[in-house]
């Protein structure tokens, strides 16, 4: 395949650089009709949250932060795609370099802090492509905005992405952004999301359409933050939860070659923590709020655990790096 043929040669480049080579050979690629046929592999057919999935194995935010490659990634087979995380102005993100391979751990360290072309850009990527799946937009707030004014950022979003998203999913747990994950918490948490369930409210009645909304969590939370947040998402009447984000700590990596750059910590290192809070998660929860489980599926038994943990779904990013789009096609297959 493609990809197995260029990875050699990604690897020799920095982690940014070979992420945007990358999708541009993608691009390139798709362009001249060398992928698959953009259509979901065929898999175990799932409803959730009123969404009917082709199959249960999606693409996680932060590969295609604009919606710019939509049609390209699809060509993998997914059952879904979420792109972004999209703020409602543009910014830079913090200073390269910002993402590194860590090859012994099958990991991977960033930093990006949001870099995007803003939501004007991504709503005109989305409505040129021709990808008619299930389509997730993950929305977060710009660097500068006060925490306490950061829900407008979120409904701002919210209405602009709203009649082109198949769901909405708010980031509250990215490590990159000062005090983001202070969204995750107590009278932050219940605002943000009392904002962004009137907001959608508003929405569903202008156009018809009810748009599910659900939260990513990280994977760094203790118990008794893990309990109220799931309160929380009951009593708002959240759609759904991706458990979970990139991890602050560093077991696993210490001592490895970037082992200690600052930012959020993905792949095999962040499985057990992220399934963790999965099944916490679905304790409390039970089957009242799906669960999108997330964070160092690099093969089918890690696909199989996020299931038997309480996901419905599970998404795929890291797992990519490594093992390219053939990871995809095993997952599907898997989950059957």
């Amino acid at each position: 395949m493609l990809y197995e043929a260029l990875q050699p040669l990604l690897f020799r480049l920095d982690g940014e650089t070979a992420h945007d080579a990358a999708l541009r050979a993608l691009h390139c690629a798709h362009a001249l009709h060398l992928t698959r046929r953009a259509a979901p592999l065929p898999g175990r057919a799932v409803r959730v949250m009123g969404i009917d999935f082709p199959n249960p194995v999606g693409l996680a935010a932060g590969l295609d932060k604009n919606g710019a490659h939509i049609d390209a990634l699809a060509s993998f087979g997914f059952g879904f795609i979420e792109i972004g995380t999209v703020t409602p102005r543009p910014q830079p993100g913090n200073p390269r370099p910002r993402m590194f391979r860590l090859p012994a751990a099958q990991a991977v360290i960033n930093r990006m802090g949001f870099n995007n072309q803003g939501v004007d850009a991504l709503v005109a990527n989305v409505s040129r492509s021709r990808f008619r799946g299930v389509l997730g937009i993950n929305i977060g707030k710009n660097f500068d905005t006060p925490i306490e004014r950061a829900a407008d950022d979120y409904v701002a979003c919210l209405r602009k992405v709203y009649p082109l998203a198949g769901y909405i999913a708010a980031n509250v747990s990215s490590p990159n952004t000062k005090n983001l994950r202070e969204l995750q918490q107590g009278d932050a948490l219940d605002r943000l999301l009392g904002s962004l369930m009137d907001g959608r409210e508003a929405l569903a009645s202008a156009h018809g359409r009810r748009v599910p909304i659900v939260v990513k969590l990280a994977p760094d939370l203790e118990e008794p933050a893990i309990e109220a947040a799931a309160d929380a998402f009951l009593r708002h009447r959240i759609d759904g939860v991706i458990a979970t984000n990139t991890t602050i700590a560093r077991d696993g990596v210490a001592g490895l070659p970037h082992g200690d750059e600052a930012g959020g910590l993905s792949g095999a290192p962040v499985k057990a923590k992220s399934t963790q809070v999965l099944a916490r998660l679905h304790a409390h929860l039970g089957d009242r709020v799906p669960l999108i489980g997330v964070g160092g599926i690099l093969g089918t038994a890690d696909a199989q655990d996020k299931m038997a943990a309480g996901a419905s779904l599970v998404q795929v990013y890291t797992g990519l790096v490594y093992r390219g789009p053939r990871l995809v096609k095993e997952l599907v297959a898997a989950l059957r």
